[in-house]
């Protein structure tokens, strides 16, 4: 066994389509979806279509729950019988307790668990996963695989778009994005994930506006910093999604590395309408 034989762990949070983390031999942990008194595995039990359908009919709003060390720890050890090493990537601290979970479990295996805070959420985290996993594969030591997250994270953009602000507001995720409450019907607001929390970044008039905003900016970013990772990914928003993957595509000449249905728990707390991308230098 040598330094690179290495397995990839994320959340379901990461929005990997489901044939990409299979091709990358990426583990999926999955969040959980609580309708009442039912609870779902994101991805798993529940998937994004049938959560919307859910979700247009629900009195409530379902609330989400993180996996616990214990559901780490016992992924951790079995993919220890075969790997050297594990390395862990999740969603920001500032936006879940997924990562202290799995820092818990990681204690137990002393030194052959990494766990990596992406600082992202959504996409962002499984542009970050997808590198890891690329670099795996091309037989990437762990330490030259820290130091490539670490770049990406560095100087990764990320935006996205919502219909309205209420999934964000009732989950209790607003963050530093509170400045755009209040807007009116039509005005789209657009949030910039920046050191793993939601900032406020502008509105668009319409949902094909925001989009034309966030592209203006991916495109600003890019042309200074230059572009080699896309994610892009939508709730139920499939042709703005494309909108900015075929506009970052002519400009940068970059495919995304995968087009996402944002999941179940994403979608709880950013709801129908949602679009967005994240592109990095690195």
């Amino acid at each position: 066994m040598n330094n690179t034989n290495i397995a990839v762990v994320t959340d379901s949070c990461a929005d990997i389509p489901a044939s990409v983390a299979a091709k990358m031999n990426i583990e999926v942990i999955p969040l959980q979806v609580i309708f009442g008194h039912d609870t779902y595995r994101d991805g798993i039990d529940i998937k994004s279509k049938g959560f919307f359908d859910m979700l247009s009919k629900a009195e409530k709003l379902p609330t989400t729950a993180h996996p616990s060390p214990k559901d780490f720890s016992k992924v951790y050890k079995r993919l220890l019988e075969k790997f050297d090493h594990v390395l862990s990537i999740h969603l920001s601290e500032k936006l879940s307790g997924t990562i202290k979970a799995a820092k818990i479990a990681a204690q137990e295996f002393k030194g052959r668990v990494f766990t990596w805070d992406t600082h992202a959420i959504s996409v962002g985290v499984g542009l970050q996963v997808c590198a890891a996993a690329q670099a795996v594969k091309e037989g990437k030591p762990l330490s030259e695989i820290r130091d490539l997250l670490s770049k990406i994270r560095e100087t990764s953009t990320a935006l996205f778009s919502v219909d309205t602000l209420e999934y964000l507001q009732k989950g209790g995720r607003i963050g530093k994005a509170a400045s755009l409450l209040g807007t009116v019907l039509n005005i789209k607001p657009i949030i910039i994930v920046k050191e793993g929390y939601y900032h406020a970044f502008g509105k668009g008039r319409s949902r094909k506006k925001a989009v034309r905003k966030m592209l203006n900016h991916f495109i600003k970013v890019g042309r200074k910093n230059g572009v080699k990772r896309v994610t892009v990914g939508h709730g139920l928003a499939p042709e703005e999604a494309k909108m900015l993957a075929d506009g970052l595509y002519e400009e940068f000449g970059v495919k995304p590395t995968f087009i996402s249905d944002i999941g179940p728990v994403i979608a709880t707390h950013v709801g129908p309408g949602a679009v967005g991308a994240v592109i990095s230098s690195f």
